[in-house]
């Protein structure tokens, strides 16, 4: 096996909510952190498959400052190193053209000629070889001050994506000078676009040195060039974080298509027969997953009589349907989505309305993974809320304490150590404590077998964020 190119650095771009796949998706547990399909989660999918062409200490995830720590927490499985994987959190989301010139400012410190590979976390990518091949080919046309896309060639009139126009084709790479790009068509263009053989859909895969894209968004986007030359000068001083979040709050949020691609004469199409699909709502698992005779994906604890095609999807109770078709049903232990197939691209106004109410469904779930083991919500109602706690062997809570509830702690499995205040004692199972509320705590698992508890909280606000911490092993 060649060595890789030290040169040539992924940036995954892993911010987005995935609100379209409420409510598998929420806020703190996005789409990507989720195993919509395949035996693993998407965002790992997405490293595993770059991996064969860069090093996991050249990849660099650009998400949101609120889920980069989940994020890392979600990757600790599959490092080798304690470097690998460089999370870069923006403050706020500004879309693709300041995410992308966040990271490639952080890149440019080593090396402003090296390469960059832009891609999403939740893409499905069916022929892996035939993709490194695309890129390798793309990376070549790169390295010349190109700026790359994958584009896939069109099988259906689709309106959801983003089409270019392809001109002059190289005899040799196979690609081919970008004459425009055109936004999401009506079914008619897109027909004509299918019928012509020049168009691809826009991959939003792009590859290009770092010098480049900076020249470009200095170019057609100078008020984000300026920006990041502020953050450029304050990378690795103690003002970094504190320049970022006053940059971002200033940004326009723009795309990098309509930013700076439409309007460069540098842009290049690498054609890519890569079984693509952008995963952007429950339909698109029609293009990514097997389904049965009578063109139903049915994943979980389902039992379907004469339904067609339809999406039925159940985390753990039994969902049970009859003569359903062209419909969507996903069951999670908290919420359930039922629509017609034709509206999927709707649930976000879900999401946008549960917001509105201040309901937690679209921000996480029942169960929620924490560095120390995690969290499942079984119940809760008028000033009480009732917790089981999984706690890994030697894992440990933050030492903290609560100003509007108290905690009764009910030992199920495992020895739990408690601190309360000054004291220090071991509970066991059949045993039970109590904090009270405003006074200093931390629960730890110094056994060598899961720990679980039942917590009942109660009081005037139970809210996640009732959390002052004192100590934490993990910096939160």
């Amino acid at each position: 096996m060649q060595p890789l190119n030290k040169n040539i650095h992924a940036v995954i771009l892993a911010g987005g909510t995935g609100t379209r796949f409420w409510p598998l998706s929420r806020e703190r547990s996005p789409k990507q952190m989720l195993k919509i399909f395949g035996e693993d989660t998407m965002i790992r999918q997405t490293i595993k498959r770059i991996c064969g062409l860069v090093s996991e200490q050249n990849i660099s995830i650009v998400t949101n400052e609120r889920l980069a720590f989940d994020l890392n927490l979600h990757l600790e499985g599959i490092k080798r190193r304690k470097d690998d994987f460089k999370i870069i959190a923006e403050s706020i989301g500004r879309n693709t053209a300041p995410a992308i010139g966040l990271a490639a400012v952080y890149l440019k410190k080593n090396n402003p000629d090296s390469i960059m590979v832009v891609l999403s976390s939740d893409h499905s990518i069916g022929n892996e070889k035939a993709f490194i091949d695309v890129l390798k080919k793309a990376i070549k046309s790169a390295e010349k001050g190109n700026l790359v896309t994958l584009g896939v060639k069109p099988v259906r009139p689709e309106t959801g994506y983003g089409y270019i126009k392809a001109g002059v084709r190289n005899q040799k790479s196979g690609i081919r000078k970008v004459e425009k790009f055109t936004e999401k068509p009506d079914i008619k263009t897109a027909q004509r676009y299918l019928e012509s053989g020049n168009y691809f859909w826009n991959s939003g895969i792009f590859v290009w040195k770092v010098s480049a894209i900076l020249g470009e968004i200095k170019k057609y986007m100078p008020l984000l060039y300026s920006g990041l030359l502020k953050i450029e000068k304050a990378l690795a001083t103690k003002n970094e974080r504190k320049i970022i979040e006053e940059v971002y709050s200033e940004l326009e949020s723009q795309s990098i298509d309509y930013g700076v691609l439409e309007k460069s004469n540098k842009v290049m199409v690498a054609p890519a027969d890569i079984g693509w699909c952008d995963v952007g709502s429950w339909t698109a698992l029609d293009d990514v997953l097997p389904h049965d005779d009578n063109g139903n994906i049915i994943k979980g604890n389902v039992v379907d009589i004469a339904s067609k095609d339809s999406i039925i999807f159940s985390s753990d109770r039994l969902v049970a349907t009859i003569g359903l078709k062209n419909m969507v049903i996903v069951d999670t232990p908290d919420a359930t989505l039922v629509c017609e197939k034709h509206r999927a691209q709707d649930v976000k106004k879900i999401v946008d309305e549960l917001k509105r109410r201040g309901k937690e469904e679209h921000l996480i779930h029942k169960t929620v993974e924490r560095p120390w083991g995690a969290y499942t919500v079984l119940e809760c109602g008028d000033r009480y809320k009732i917790k089981r706690l999984a706690i890994k062997p030697g894992g440990r809570l933050s030492m903290q304490l609560h100003r509007h509830r108290s905690e009764h702690w009910v030992v199920v499995s495992g020895t739990a150590r408690v601190t309360k205040d000054t004291e220090v004692y071991d509970v066991h199972p059949n045993e039970s404590t109590y904090i009270p509320m405003s006074t200093k705590h931390r629960l730890e698992n110094i056994g060598k077998v899961l720990l679980q508890i039942i917590e009942v909280q109660n009081g005037e606000y139970l809210g996640e964020d009732d959390i002052e911490r004192i100590d934490d092993d993990y910096n939160r």
